[in-house]
């Protein structure tokens, strides 16, 4: 796979089904160096075995969701400013008609269970600001007063436009469209939407996620208040009343729950997925995201925490009759499972993929996946078969692509650790770079990945792993290295790396390079202050220095008191910039400029030491992107970023 490659991956977002399971519909979304941005429309299949075709043809349309009747798809699409728009359209297609008119950007959105209104958050700015004032740029717009703990975000950029929520009717599919008023002194503003939507919640707090009940009377969300002394994660769910918007609380932050997801069951049973972050309020470290149903008492939990983590990025509920079927993440895998009301677990879909999404209806399973050879396919399953409904992998699969394989190696102290490596075709050796990834409560995964495909195709063998800290292999494994960063992962890292390279002639051992972004920014810096022996590294986007991470970060206020503690002594033991002068290893520092995440003075102050004292380092800065670049900033950044990684090795570790 070469960097321009990347237009051939295709990801399939989560899918709706019909209530009858007859059809389901999705969203594709891939980067397109043309356009410079990420592309796709919503697509339509009929099941078990019906041929997938595009229903809409606007240049990203994505979220969709079913009306209870399944004649209507709302979704969401960016309007001419760029703000994303609820919008309905026919479910076997059609032009679709424009529903809000959000000068923020609409950011969830649900049907009623009678499918006459349709519930959304979006953002509400101050006026005045984001371009509510026609011709007036952010350098104009008056100062911000910040009292609270938290003022940023990554991706989003400063917390002054809480998301509201909102109920509008929703419109027929087929409804006459709105005309050009003709030119006339007093002719009208052109309509846009049909109707007004009301806005049922007001004020500083923002709303996350928006879910109806069963009755269709309220809306559940959970309400995100900044703090104003110490952060605190444990969240609210509030009931708000659809036609008078009042509050109600339907759980408290006395269980000490973060809350990361809201649904509810046809019946009307509530469900959470949530972590316990304890009595402080910030416990977040491998966090331990479990199901939970509410009831009468309270919330009552469903999964094993400790076993079983529901907590990747994205993940939800479904419902079968009594039963929910959650995500778990496990061993590079995100398998389906089926929870009961009463605590048993079964699986649905397992095997060498991640489940990104699902959706169930009359006895049929729709879930979209990825696998070490596609970047996203939608599947179904009707009983215990499994089939493949789309084909996108096979672009990517014609550009080149190598399958890793796995290992387990046993470390220095008994630990088993568990990775893969790719590697060319042939024989070798081959020089090999030692891919960290980020989190540090994350994990490496068997889906198709870009990084290592374009290094591989570039000549390297290619090592990687979840060391300790990392998610997928049970609670205790991700808590292992709170208060003591650097130890243990540090000693996995390199023990895998070690045993593979041992294990394989192919592997020249000699000539190697490190890398990582993130937490894997930190961990290869922290490695190349350690153990001398790369002929180069790239630190991306890491979290560098612990002492400046609370006033710069938008996690600040949290993650690294949780992580490397407070006490002074035990925060220098764990910091890289604490032992950069050690670093003796020509290093490529990569960041993105609007990065609040792992803020740019990381990167910054992290360069100007190694320069300092002469050490061997370049620094490359995005522009506009953030912490995301890697997997969703501009396609031509994403490409010139591959141009430089792929530069830099062919200075420092050359193939030939």
């Amino acid at each position: 796979m070469r960097p321009t490659d990347i237009q051939t991956l295709i990801g399939v977002g989560r899918p709706a089904i019909a209530a009858t399971g007859v059809f389901a519909i999705f969203a594709t979304s891939r980067p397109d160096l043309d356009a410079d941005r990420a592309v796709g429309q919503l697509w339509r299949v009929d099941l078990p075995a019906g041929s997938p075709r595009r229903i809409t043809r606007g240049v990203a349309d994505r979220s969709p969701r079913l009306s209870p009747d399944d004649g209507t798809v709302a979704f969401l699409r960016s309007d001419a400013k760029g703000r994303a728009q609820v919008f309905v359209v026919a479910a076997h297609g059609g032009e679709p008609v424009q529903v809000t008119d959000q000068p923020g950007g609409v950011t969830d959105l649900a049907f009623s269970p009678d499918g006459s209104r349709l519930a959304f958050t979006a953002r509400v700015p101050e006026p005045g600001r984001y371009g509510t004032v026609e011709g007036r740029d952010a350098t104009a717009e008056p100062p911000r007063r910040i009292t609270g703990i938290r003022w940023h975000a990554n991706g989003l950029g400063y917390l002054d436009r809480p998301a509201q929520v909102f109920v509008v009717d929703a419109p027929a599919p087929d409804r006459e469209p709105f005309y050009e008023p003709a030119p006339a002194l007093d002719a009208p503003e052109k309509r846009v939407v049909p109707e007004a939507a009301v806005q049922l919640t007001h004020g500083d707090t923002n709303w996350v996620g928006v879910v109806w009940t069963a009755d269709g009377a309220e809306l559940l969300s959970v309400p995100d208040v900044i703090e104003t002394a110490r952060r605190d994660l444990r969240d609210r769910v509030v009931a708000i009343a659809v036609d008078s918007g009042e509050q109600r609380e339907v759980l408290s932050t006395a269980v000490n729950l973060s809350v990361a997801t809201v649904d509810v069951a046809p019946d009307g049973a509530v469900f959470l997925l949530a972590n316990d972050v304890g009595d402080e309020g910030t416990d977040f470290v491998a966090p331990g995201v479990a199901l939970f149903v509410l009831d009468s008492d309270g919330p009552r939990l469903l999964t094993d925490p400790e076993t079983i983590d529901l907590g990747e990025v994205g993940s939800h509920l479904s419902f079968d009759e009594g039963d929910v079927l959650v995500q778990d993440r496990t061993r590079g895998r995100l398998r389906l499972l089926r929870v009961s009301r009463d605590g048993r677990v079964s699986q649905v879909l397992g095997g060498d993929l991640e489940v990104s999404g699902h959706a169930v209806a009359g006895g049929r399973v729709a879930a979209s996946v990825s696998s070490p050879d596609s970047f996203g396919e939608l599947v179904v399953l009707d009983g215990p078969e499994m089939r493949a409904l789309t084909a996108f992998g096979a672009a990517a699969r014609d550009a080149g692509i190598v399958v890793p394989v796995e290992h387990e190696i046993t470390g220095r102290d008994g630990y088993p650790v568990h990775g893969w490596v790719a590697t060319p075709e042939g024989e070798g050796p081959f020089p090999v770079i030692l891919q960290i990834h980020g989190g540090p409560y994350a994990s490496y995964g068997v889906h198709l990945f870009d990084e290592t495909q374009v290094l591989v195709d570039a000549g390297y063998a290619v090592v990687y792993s979840n060391p300790r800290g990392s998610a997928g292999y049970g609670r205790a494994h991700g808590r292992s290295i709170r208060r003591r960063m650097g130890t243990l992962d540090f000693f996995d890292v390199i023990d895998f790396f070690d045993g593979v390279v041992a294990a394989d002639p192919r592997l020249d051992g000699d000539r190697a390079g490190i890398m990582g972004g993130s937490y894997g920014g930190y961990m290869t810096a922290w490695v190349i202050a350690h153990d001398h022996r790369f002929a180069g590294a790239i630190v991306e986007r890491g979290f560098l220095d612990p002492t400046a991470f609370p006033g710069s970060s938008d996690i600040g206020s949290f993650f690294g008191q949780e992580y490397v503690g407070t006490d002074p002594s035990l925060v220098t033991a764990q910091s890289p910039m604490a032992v950069v002068e050690q670093v003796t290893t020509p290093t490529l520092v990569l960041h993105s400029e609007l990065d609040y995440r792992c803020p740019l003075e990381q990167a910054t102050r992290y360069y100007a030491a190694l320069k300092a004292q002469g050490t061997d380092a370049e620094l490359l800065i995005f522009p506009g992107e953030d912490h995301e670049l890697t997997r969703a900033g501009r396609p031509q950044h994403r490409v010139q970023r591959f141009d430089a990684v792929l530069d830099w090795w062919r200075r420092h570790l050359p193939t030939g």
